[in-house]
């Protein structure tokens, strides 16, 4: 089955709890990441600091989630390893291709992220119509910017 996209590499990993603080303390003050912007949004129930390790197109980042209301969904906190981000080459074109090929999203389409990049969600678990979750892991694809793919593909020709 020949693919119309590439998953280049990671992009995120994102951790929820009740507190960002106690989840700074590690990532930030231990492991020594910085903080490199905040995101809240009502919509997503999220307050989240976006903390990145590495550099360049390789740079990944850890964002640190806990909710704004710990009654309302989406729970961000419920699951302590909320979601992985995957740097996507072509998201529409993997979109359309996964959809056809019975991949279940969960609902809000492609959309702007928390830092600034095109994202969607694969919906954690299959349906009847579209058979295909993330087996219990909720799976985010992240357009990649131009200088993440060209960085991918010059490290893949080598």
């Amino acid at each position: 089955m020949q693919r119309p996209f590439k998953v280049l590499g990671i992009q995120q990993i994102a951790i929820g709890g009740p507190s960002k603080a106690k989840l700074r303390t590690l990532w930030v003050d231990m492991f020594g990441l910085e903080v490199s912007s905040t995101f809240v949004s009502e919509r997503e129930n999220v307050d989240e600091d976006i903390c990145t390790m590495g550099i360049g197109p390789f740079k990944v980042e850890v964002d640190l989630m806990q909710p704004l209301d710990p009654e309302k969904k989406p729970a961000v906190h419920t699951t302590p390893l909320n979601h992985v981000g995957l740097w996507i080459d072509d998201l529409p074109t993997a979109v359309e291709w996964l959809s056809a090929n019975g991949v279940r999203f969960a609902p809000g389409g492609i959309r702007k992220g928390a830092a600034g990049f095109d994202i969607t969600f694969l919906h954690p678990k299959g349906n009847d119509e579209f058979p295909i979750g993330g087996e219990g892991v909720l799976i985010e694809l992240v357009q990649a910017p131009p200088e993440v793919v060209a960085a991918f593909n010059k490290m893949a020709a080598q």
